[in-house]
């Protein structure tokens, strides 16, 4: 791992938040049982982004599924990734595709699949749904486990 340009630099180290997406570092770690073909979830119930067109706060719960191969995501980096998103304007779409797609360039997993549950904006919640492909044969792939927005009923 020495030559990994992508290897943990931040773990038992301050580092500040960074200020943007493009400026964060998602980073990696060797995956001890690449024999084996298993479903890693991180979710992230209170994720916020910004309104690229009115600058108001945005929240979603994301729930990612990913079946590494070779790498495991660095999860301290992943923490200072997703919340690099706090004072980035984007559509609901484009910050749920491009959070799986980072993932994706990082550790290359044999299987990868998001769901972003964001909360209603103008009365409407947008659900936006992305995998890779299909799942190995094999995978155990539980529901995401958010219930459909409900408002107040």
């Amino acid at each position: 791992m020495p030559n990994d340009p992508l290897a943990p630099t931040m773990l038992g180290a301050d580092v500040p938040i960074p200020q943007s997406p493009e400026e964060a570092r998602l980073e990696r770690v060797p995956n001890p049982h690449q024999d084996s073909l298993y479903l890693a979830r991180f979710v992230c119930p209170e994720f916020t982004s910004l309104c690229p067109m009115t600058g108001q706060p945005d929240f979603a719960h994301l729930v990612l599924d990913y079946a590494p191969d070779e790498w495991l995501i660095e999860s301290k980096s992943w923490k200072l990734y997703l919340t690099s998103f706090r004072n980035h304007g984007a559509y609901h779409e484009d910050c749920t595709i491009a959070i799986a797609k980072r993932v994706v360039d990082v550790a290359a997993p044999k299987y990868l699949r998001i769901a972003g549950f964001w909360y209603p904006r103008g009365g409407i919640p947008i659900e936006v749904f992305w995998q890779t492909g299909t799942p190995p044969e094999g995978l155990w792939l539980p529901d995401p486990g958010v219930a459909p927005y409900r408002g107040r009923g």
